[in-house]
């Protein structure tokens, strides 16, 4: 971006096995300085489509997003499902690195088969995303994929996203943990453009270990409640487990002071759904082409008008019972807000409730939450606290309960009464991440085996999920694939197998597991070169001292636990 250049390289030998996650962590890795400043000139942005990405594998069109983190300070990966994705890889790349920085002006970059061209991207500076990305088509075609970072990027905001369109054109997908949609718009670069027109394809080593590989994983998906047609994610959305978590006494309700609220149905998956149904959006949906779970969806005003995209759990609890909120359409219009801004909604929810906390605006105001993400457009002093975070917005107004892990605001699950998801909020090298290492399956959802949500030895759980996860991350499928191939193996073979097929390999699933624990252990060597240690692998305080109603119990996983995921 400094010289406004870009070229073509070769793989190296050492990265042509990865893909997505295990390449953007291996590349921040060996080109980032782990204690650069995340905004300045040697962070890097790393886009990378999985090892299947592109095929016409099932549920497979995800992207990562990795650098060094503006939130946690420590490495990032982000994830997103998008046809982006799918058209990047067709193109034959298998990762797109931003570096240097541009600090004059905003530039969009325009990827086709054939070149790679810088356009002056003021016209589209300062303005909302769903506005720019109707006109973005309209200049570069009806039919190219987009990733931005939005006004909260050029703010330099630490809880801003990478957005990427739907199959509908919204600015609804996201790779939205760890700012880095700050790291990229400091680059100087605002939009990248890719038409795939003319595209190759991804090469495909062994077609019939693909096809024998994706047609057990297929299988598996179609077969398990979770994730089979008119199943669970397939009827109701992520959003289905609002009622679950609920009962469950661990969704935070009004910045993590309660678990349970008796109006939590209202912003539940299946209120949700009968209401997209009534106004005539639509449910299910999918993220991207090929996505044969369909768990997306695209919320609308009465009357069909003015659609936002999906509406997932984790936003609906962030800007809804987390602040106290139990009115759709006000979530609604938060999760546009977000969008629109190149906002994280998880980052939002836990800095709109800290920031009702500090009484800037009472809890349960859905119109005052608003107000104070349109700060953020105004890039007014308010707006420059809210775009940066859950943190720095609960210290900025002498909060005390701030609900975060290494700076990254903590997600719909509170670990008092689920203890696995907090051994992964505090050991994963992400900061608190419920993706990284998803417990809430054998605790609270029966998949995968039952664990007691209130036993405190959970380390070999979370790590066996983390090494799992990150292997999902790396091969381009969705990670609710996980429901199926847990309690199914053959789905899980057939992953595997549909890698080998791309990349030629012989891995087992044995070595899958390896190659995420190797994964783990290079983000994690980044993160102790960056300066952080053990005592940033642990909950905040207020856990340990604050019983949460109903089931009144704290976060008692001793810190010997924790600190036995990750013995070294």
């Amino acid at each position: 971006m400094t010289e406004l250049k870009a070229r073509y390289e070769e793989v190296p030998e050492k990265w042509k096995n990865l893909g997505g996650r295990g390449l953007t962590s291996t590349i921040v890795s060996e080109e980032v300085p782990p204690t650069c400043h995340p905004l300045g000139p040697n962070n890097k942005v790393v886009l990378a489509p999985g090892i299947v990405t592109g095929t016409s594998a099932p549920t497979s069109g995800r992207i990562s997003v990795g650098g060094k983190s503006p939130l946690t300070g420590g490495i990032k990966e982000a994830n997103a499902g998008t046809n982006f994705a799918q058209k990047l890889a067709k193109l034959g790349i298998k990762a797109l690195i931003v570096q240097g920085q541009s600090k004059d002006k905003y530039y969009l970059l325009k990827i086709t088969k054939d070149k790679v061209e810088f356009f002056d991207a003021k016209p589209w500076v300062g303005k909302g995303l769903y506005e720019v990305y109707p006109q973005l088509r309209e200049n570069f075609g009806k039919d190219v994929a987009i990733c931005a970072t939005g006004i909260a990027g050029e703010l330099g905001g630490a809880g801003a996203g990478v957005a990427f369109n739907d199959i509908d054109g919204l600015p609804s997908r996201y790779a939205g943990r760890g700012g880095l949609g700050a790291v990229m718009a400091t680059r100087g670069l605002k939009f990248i453009v890719v038409d795939d027109e003319g595209a190759p394809g991804v090469e495909i080593k062994n077609r019939d270990l693909f096809k024998e590989g994706t047609k057990k994983l297929t299988a598996a998906l179609q077969k398990h409640d979770i994730t089979k047609p008119g199943g669970t994610l397939n009827s109701y959305g992520t959003d289905a487990l609002i009622n679950v978590i609920n009962e469950a006494g661990a969704l935070p309700h009004r910045n993590f002071s309660a678990g349970y609220d008796e109006l939590a149905p209202l912003v539940s998956g299946e209120k949700k759904a009968e209401i997209i149904k009534k106004r005539g959006g639509e449910r299910p949906h999918v993220c991207s082409p090929g996505c044969i779970i369909q768990c997306s969806e695209v919320w609308v005003k009465e009357g069909g008008k003015d659609p936002v995209g999906v509406l997932e759990y984790e936003s609906v609890w962030a800007l809804g019972p987390n602040c106290g909120i139990y009115n759709l359409d006000d979530v609604g219009e938060l999760n546009r807000a977000c969008n629109d801004l190149g906002l994280d909604t998880i980052e939002m929810g836990g800095t709109i409730g800290v920031a009702m906390e500090g009484g800037i605006v009472k809890f349960g105001d859905g119109k005052g939450a608003l107000c104070l993400l349109e700060e953020v457009r105004k890039k007014s002093p308010l707006g420059r606290i809210i775009a940066n975070g859950t943190e720095f917005t609960g210290k900025a107004f002498g909060v005390t309960r701030i609900p975060t892990v290494k700076g990254q605001s903590i997600p719909a699950y509170d670990p008092r009464p689920i203890k696995g998801i907090g051994v992964t909020y505090a050991t994963t090298p992400m900061g608190a991440d419920h993706t990284a290492g998803y417990a809430i399956a054998p605790e609270i959802l029966g998949v995968g085996g039952k664990a007691d949500p209130m036993d405190t030895k959970k380390a070999d759980l979370s790590r066996a999920l983390q090494q799992s996860t990150a292997f999902i991350d790396s091969s381009g499928y969705c990670l609710f694939t996980a429901f199926a191939i847990m309690d199914i193996p053959e789905g899980f073979e057939g992953m595997v197998e549909s890698c080998n097929g791309v990349l030629g390999t012989t891995w087992t699933v044995d070595d899958a597991v390896k190659l995420g624990a190797k994964i783990l252990e290079t983000e994690r060597k980044f993160n102790k070169a960056a300066g952080l240690t053990r005592a940033h692998d642990r909950l905040p305080e207020f856990m340990r001292l604050e019983p949460l109603p109903p089931k009144n119990v704290v976060y008692d996983v001793p810190d010997a636990e924790l600190d036995r995921v990750y013995p070294d």
